[in-house]
């Protein structure tokens, strides 16, 4: 099956030097004005990302906006994450400052597909990556994260039965990924993200066989990447030297690999309690090791915040292609006439907010 990337978007015109910091200074004095806090994807422009007061994942960013002390909050990712800060945060206004900054993944499955699929299976439990719409959640009964998934589902048969159907979606890999974890067939809705439909086993055996001494970092938490998850799984892509880091694990290894330094000095650990990592021996302790390279399986935005964390090493995109357009659509000049303007709000209705803050509370229960 050959999945391609869509097409890239028209790239934003180029800040000039001078710009950046302007406009930089110009967002700060604003957010300060405004009571705002801004949160940025990890994926999104460096110079945006070095205007936020905090930069994460989606799980992270929600867990950072339902304790924000500001008045309005500033989304620079795409729009169901500003939603799930809306859900999290009745109280405060939640901007994003570009409205066409979507996602594939979420935008697979909508409410009334999945209540059609639910009436196929009325005692069906359904799990939901969290890359969905607010509506989608709201008809949902448990989330989950790429990190955390297969504990979402084992959790679901031993609550509800061994026996129970589980309709997952909507990302295909990731529910591959799970059944394969668990050795159990589930109802799998046929959606993806389609960033990392192009990171191919060719890409990363090609990468990897360029750079034969190169770690290997997965982002679980990143549905896009969870089809790199099932081709290690399957035995497509070699498991030697591959970690399932999350965010914050793939920044923890880079600041333990900055420690290492280019000669000698503390090695870099590389394992994250809770994700299986394939460079453990088998007694469990934790593989340490010097760290040169490492190949990135994940959207390229990534790159930045790792190689801020540890310039020596060399941090590789598996596909320098997988970049995302929609969180790519959200620059300083938009991030400021948002504060400017006070818009986009984006504000999900109490009745879906109150639904599907339910499956979200369940996703974090679990851990």
């Amino acid at each position: 099956m050959n999945l391609p990337m869509a097409p890239t978007a028209t790239p934003p015109p180029l800040l000039s030097l001078e710009d950046v910091p302007r406009l930089q200074a110009e967002v700060r004095a604003l957010a300060r004005e405004r009571n705002a806090v801004i949160l940025a994807h990890n994926y999104q422009l460096p110079e945006v990302q070095d205007v936020a007061d905090y930069v994460g994942d989606s799980l992270g960013l929600s867990r950072r906006a339902a304790a924000a002390e500001g008045e309005t909050i500033v989304f620079c990712g795409v729009h169901f994450m500003a939603e799930t800060a809306s859900i999290l945060c009745p109280e405060k206004t939640v901007l994003i400052p570009d409205l066409d900054a979507g996602c594939s993944l979420a935008a697979s499955i909508d409410a009334a597909q999945l209540a059609a699929w639910r009436a196929e299976y009325p005692r069906g439990v359904v799990v939901m990556y969290v890359n969905t719409t607010a509506e989608v959640k709201a008809l949902t009964d448990y989330c989950c994260t790429s990190a955390n998934a297969v504990e979402v589902v084992r959790h679901v048969y031993e609550t509800h039965g061994e026996d129970t159907e589980i309709l997952f979606g909507p990302d295909m890999w990731l529910g591959a990924y799970v059944e394969k974890e668990l050795g159990r067939r589930m109802h799998v809705w046929d959606g993806e993200c389609h960033v990392h439909a192009g990171i191919r086993p060719a890409d990363i055996e090609a990468t990897r066989a360029a750079h034969p001494g190169a770690d290997f970092l997965i982002h679980p938490e990143c549905g896009c990447s969870t089809s790199v998850m099932e081709y290690v799984a399957a035995g497509d892509v070699s498991s030697e030297g591959v970690h399932m880091l999350s965010t914050g694990g793939m920044l923890k290894f880079a600041e333990s690999a900055s420690q290492a330094g280019p000669e000698g000095g503390p090695e870099a650990q590389v394992s994250e309690p809770g994700l299986r990592d394939s460079s453990q021996p088998p007694d469990g302790n934790v593989a340490t090791h010097k760290v040169r390279e490492a190949v990135v399986a994940t959207e390229t935005g990534m790159l930045y915040p790792l190689r801020m964390a540890a310039p020596n090493v060399e941090f590789i995109p598996a596909n320098a292609e997988a970049s995302c357009k929609y969180m790519k659509t959200i620059t300083l000049p938009k991030l400021r006439d948002s504060l400017l303007e006070m818009k986009f709000e984006v504000r999900v209705p109490e009745d879906i907010a109150d639904r599907a803050r339910v499956p979200i509370d369940r996703m974090v229960a679990i851990g």
